[in-house]
């Protein structure tokens, strides 16, 4: 087992490796009462675990995106309400990025905060969702735009728990891996071109030093910037962690959260690239790195859609200031620099090159 410091506002650690589980009942030994809140896939797993568990209260959720919303929500807190939950209890969710971020803003949200153990299920889930604190719903207008800050207690990545996931959700998890591959350490690139195959096996030494490495990043990124203050000049906090996701996040709400995270933010992160190379002078090598890095790993790098329709999803991006869009963009991969207020022609010339060719 391999463990991660986060030194953030509230320091906790992140828990890696086949079998991890097994550390869950003590880390809550001090709770009256534990909610367990998982979608019906897992089940099993949550069944497994609450009796080891004092008080177990298992709260069935729906499955992905359709868990983040406020029916949700409220149905979670009437669950908590009539189990008499207080300040003393504690709210643990297994499952994907979706189930952890709702699961964690139940808890930020009882009471004004009790405390949170969060499971990831996926591999998108450990390398994302789990690590930084930020938790939410989405709503009509757009994806995460509810939500509060509230860092768990502890975070447990068994990778057992990837054994029965799909493969296509297994290549989309890699996306965000890459991504930190591209803001911060390069050997990720490294170990995914040397073999794509071995990376997306999820019993493989090199796909878990992908998540180690990942969660490093990540636990790296957000012990300096938990808020995600606004980037000011060269300096980029957190907002690094959103490279790809402005217009990833365009193209899910566009199409009704009908695409994988991670298959959206690959093509946010080539359309970024793009964007880079023209506004930071980003290597052309690097930008069709992107490309051949995804396409290696069975991930999208082209898409077809309303221009008109993405763009005003975009102004509603969590690192638009006033009426000023912002980009995550790199200037070599490692090193990330803030693209402000890009020009509207140059933004659809990129947007265009996102085009499926031939």
């Amino acid at each position: 087992m391999t463990t991660i410091d986060v030194f953030s506002v509230n320091p906790y650690q992140v828990h890696i490796g086949p079998g991890t589980l097994d550390v869950l009942p003590s880390l809550v030994r001090d709770a009256t009462r534990v909610a367990i809140i998982h979608p019906a896939v897992l089940s099993d797993v949550a069944h497994h675990l609450a009796p080891d568990l004092p008080q177990p209260l298992l709260i069935e959720v729906p499955a992905a995106e359709s868990a983040k919303s406020s029916d949700v929500l409220v149905h979670c807190w009437n669950e908590l309400a009539t189990a008499g939950f207080t300040r003393n209890d504690l709210v643990v969710g297994i499952g994907g990025g979706a189930t952890t971020d709702v699961a964690g803003f139940v808890a930020a949200t009882w009471l004004r905060g009790i405390a949170f153990v969060s499971v990831p299920s996926t591999v998108l889930g450990m390398v994302d969702a789990a690590v930084g604190g930020k938790t939410g719903i989405n709503i009509p207008a757009g994806k995460n735009l509810v939500g509060a800050f509230h860092e768990p207690r502890a975070v447990i990545c068994d990778l057992d728990l990837l054994a029965s996931l799909p493969e296509p959700d297994v290549r989309a998890g890699l996306g965000e891996v890459v991504k930190c591959g591209f803001i911060a350490d390069p050997r990720i690139l490294e170990l995914v071109a040397q073999d794509p195959a071995d990376a997306v096996t999820t019993t493989s030494v090199r796909f878990a030093e992908l998540v180690r490495r990942a969660v490093q990043v990540k636990a790296s990124v957000v012990a300096g910037d938990l808020r995600e203050a606004t980037s000011v000049g060269t300096k980029v906090g957190r907002e690094a962690l959103n490279y790809g996701h402005t217009l990833g996040h365009a193209i899910e709400k566009v199409d009704n959260f009908g695409w994988r995270h991670g298959e959206a933010i690959c093509i946010g992160m080539v359309f970024a690239a793009e964007l880079s190379q023209r506004a930071l002078g980003l290597d052309p090598a690097v930008v069709a790195q992107h490309r051949e890095l995804f396409t290696a790993l069975g991930l999208p790098t082209t898409y077809q859609g309303d221009w008109a329709d993405l763009r005003a999803a975009m102004s509603l991006d969590k690192k638009t200031r006033g009426n000023t869009l912002r980009f995550v963009g790199i200037t070599e991969p490692g090193t990330v620099a803030m693209i402000d207020d890009p020009d509207e022609a140059l933004l659809e010339e990129c947007y265009a090159l996102l085009a499926p060719q031939g």
